[in-house]
């Protein structure tokens, strides 16, 4: 299945995409096939990869991103598969089921913390070698609204996409020497699992739920693109485009007290 637009023509391109197996990552992976993508389909729940996987014409694999030799397994059976790997969509998260108050649970916190930032070090981590290669390739991360701004509703969940934010950044231009680029894509309230525990409030509020498949159209604009080290936020009725952060402020000379004084 190919695309007319260039900057969406990513035929033959082996892509990975972790959480693949619903919402916004089944979107991603529709879309990668849409654009001429040959697509691995991960998820620690094998059956509905699976499922992904027949309706791209792709391939399934299971994987808990939460353990690095799982991450390394995945990118091996791309390999394995294909001859190669081009492109990886870091896409698999949670909710953190617990505040920082009286039903703090240590357990919540560290699923959370494993999934939606260790996660994306793994895959980063198993990746490079594939991609490097290659002498080219693209990650996009899943980040968030939350990771650009406070989320009080979820405060662990905003800590860990700023984590996820942050990573993208710093890397951008390191991981460039080896001709990868790394982005990030932060949706505000998508249609996936993870707004289940508070789709009331975002109904009551009257915002507007993203379709999956306006993320997935970022992330494939991303992959086809030439940024480096950009988040780009997805928000109803706007067009998507990449977060200006403000520049922080820079030194200045510390006042002289002695010719203050005199």
């Amino acid at each position: 299945m190919n695309t007319t637009s260039p900057t969406t023509d990513l035929r033959d391109k082996v892509a990975l995409v972790t959480g693949g197996a619903g919402g916004i990552g089944a979107a991603v992976c529709v879309a990668l096939a849409e654009a001429g993508a040959h697509v691995v389909v991960a998820d620690i729940d094998f059956e509905g990869a699976s499922a992904v996987a027949q309706r791209v014409d792709g391939e399934a694999v299971k994987l808990d991103v939460t353990d690095l030799a799982d991450n390394e397994a995945a990118v091996a059976y791309a390999v394995k598969r294909y001859g190669r790997l081009d492109l990886v969509h870091l896409n698999a998260g949670v909710t953190t089921g617990c505040s920082l108050a009286d039903d703090f649970d240590i357990a919540l916190f560290r699923r959370a913390m494993a999934v939606n930032f260790d996660g994306v070090v793994f895959g980063i981590n198993a990746a490079i070698p594939a991609l490097r290669a290659r002498g080219a390739g693209a990650i996009v991360a899943t980040a968030s609204l939350a990771g650009l701004t406070g989320a009080p509703f979820d405060p662990i969940y905003g800590a860990n996409k700023h984590a996820v934010v942050g990573l993208v950044r710093s890397l951008g231009e390191s991981l460039l020497a080896d001709g990868i680029r790394i982005n990030a894509v932060c949706p505000g309230f998508a249609e996936s699992a993870i707004i289940e525990p508070i789709r009331d409030f975002i109904v009551a509020s009257g915002v507007a739920i993203i379709a999956p498949e306006k993320v997935a159209a970022t992330v494939v604009q991303l992959f086809g693109g030439d940024g480096v080290g950009e988040c780009w936020f997805v928000q109803p009725g706007r067009p998507s485009g990449p977060f200006a952060f403000r520049n922080i402020p820079g030194p200045r000379p510390e006042p002289d007290s002695n010719a203050a004084e005199g």
